[in-house]
C-alpha cells in the first residue's frame, strides 16, 4: 500500500506531461519556484492511487455490487492478438498525435494509456482489467470506475474553494460546470478509474 504513494506521484506526473500538449487544465494561484512547485505538486499527486484504489476495495466489500455485476454473460473477443496489436498501434499513434491535433484528440489522453496497458498485457498473455468482464464478472471494473468518479467529485469540490487551484479549458464541452469541471468532463473519470486499477495491479 505504501508503494502506491510514489507510484501515484509518477503516474500523475505522466498526465501532467501529456497535458503540456493537450492544455486541458492549467493552474492559477501557484506562485512557487520550480522546486517548490515540484514538491507541492508531488505531495497531492501521490494520493491519487491510494484514494481511488482504497475506495475501490471498500466498494467491492458491498455485497450488492457483486450480486448486481457478477455472473453476467461472458463474451469472447475474436482474434485477441490481432485486436491487441491493432489497438496498441492505434492508441500509441493517437497518444503521439495529441501534440499535433490537441483540440480533436484530447479524449485519448484518458483512454489511450489504458488501452496501451491492456494491449501489452493481452499480447503477453497476462490478465488485465477487461479479463473479468470478458468472463462475465464486472464488479471489479465497475467498482474502479465508481471509485474514480466519487473521488473526482470530492477533488473538484475541494479544488473549487482552494486558493491554488486548477481550471479547465476543454474544447467543445466547456459548459454546464459542476465546480470547475464541465459536466461531460466527469465522463473521463470512468476510464481513469480503470487506469488506476490497471496501474495498481502492475
Amino acid at each position: 500500500f505504501l508503494l502506491l504513494f510514489p507510484a501515484s506521484a509518477a503516474f500523475w506526473w505522466f498526465f501532467e506531461y501529456l497535458n503540456r500538449f493537450a492544455q486541458n487544465w492549467f493552474y492559477v494561484g501557484v506562485d512557487f519556484g520550480p522546486w517548490a512547485y515540484f514538491w507541492y505538486a508531488t505531495l497531492p499527486f501521490s494520493t491519487v492511487l491510494p484514494a481511488v484504489l482504497g475506495l475501490r476495495d471498500w466498494l467491492l466489500s458491498a455485497r450488492w455490487l457483486q450480486q448486481r455485476f457478477d455472473n453476467l454473460r461472458p463474451f469472447r473477443i475474436p482474434f485477441p492478438r490481432i485486436l491487441a496489436t491493432l489497438t496498441l498501434t492505434l492508441s500509441a499513434a493517437g497518444l503521439a498525435a495529441i501534440g499535433i491535433w490537441p483540440n480533436i484528440l484530447f479524449p485519448l489522453l484518458w483512454v489511450a494509456p489504458l488501452l496501451i496497458i491492456i494491449s501489452l498485457q493481452a499480447l503477453m498473455g497476462e490478465r488485465h482489467i477487461l479479463s473479468g468482464p470478458a468472463a462475465g464478472s464486472w464488479s471489479a471494473a465497475v467498482a474502479a470506475a465508481m471509485a474514480a468518479v466519487i473521488c473526482g467529485v470530492f477533488w473538484e469540490m475541494w479544488n473549487f474553494f482552494s486558493l491554488a487551484k486548477w481550471q479547465y479549458s476543454i474544447p467543445y464541452v466547456d459548459r454546464y460546470h459542476i465546480f470547475e469541471m464541465p459536466l461531460l468532463g466527469y465522463a473521463g473519470y470512468f476510464p481513469f478509474g480503470l487506469q488506476c486499477a490497471a496501474v495498481g495491479h502492475l
